[in-house]
């Protein structure tokens, strides 16, 4: 009998299906959670620019204080109101906002601070493992300092930092570029 290896699965369309059900899984900060309240409003394109209406984004970040909520971050109490995580699928315009507070600056290697960032997986067919890369906030001086953005090529850094809507307060536009002309930057952890 001869055997013919069966085709690699990739992780979507499929794999958000049951994971992103609850819209409530887009909010990281509740009312009370201390800091700026804002919103995230990702999209998610192709090579082409066409929009991917059926990603995964998820996202994980410090509070408005620098603490993650998680039991491995032990040098101070993370706010009660704020969860850290979330998880939405794009919608037909291949887009998803996250309700969340700008993070606070958080330790990195050698003793420095890291600029006030959001952690992002994404998710999407013809992907065989996630994507992890970063949103920086572009009017902030502390990006100047930062040790893992400083790791991008200089000319490529406008790929991660989200911008404030102008007709949107409190909005911030991200887009997530899988690959083609001014793709990501994407990183291997």
């Amino acid at each position: 009998m001869h055997l013919v290896p069966s085709p690699s699965q990739t992780i979507g369309p499929f794999f958000h299906f049951a994971l992103t059900t609850d819209p409530a899984q887009g909010r990281l900060a509740e009312a009370a959670a201390k800091g700026e309240h804002i919103r995230l409003a990702c999209r998610v394109l192709d090579g082409d620019g066409a929009l991917v209406d059926d990603a995964m984004i998820e996202l994980w970040q410090a509070d408005a204080g620098g603490n993650y909520n998680h039991p491995d971050d032990t040098d101070k109490a993370a706010d009660p109101a704020f969860r850290g995580f979330g998880r939405l699928a794009t919608n037909p315009e291949g887009a998803c906002v996250f309700e969340t507070v700008r993070p606070g600056r958080v330790p990195g290697g050698g003793g420095k601070l890291q600029a006030p960032h959001v952690n992002v997986s994404i998710f999407a067919r013809g992907l065989l493992n996630r994507l992890a890369t970063r949103i920086y906030f572009a009017d902030d001086p502390a990006n100047a300092q930062d040790p893992v953005l400083a790791l991008a090529p200089e000319d490529r850094r406008d790929t991660l930092m989200a911008h404030p809507d102008p007709e949107r307060r409190g909005v911030w536009n991200f887009d997530i570029r899988l690959s083609g002309e001014r793709e990501t930057v994407f990183f291997d952890v």
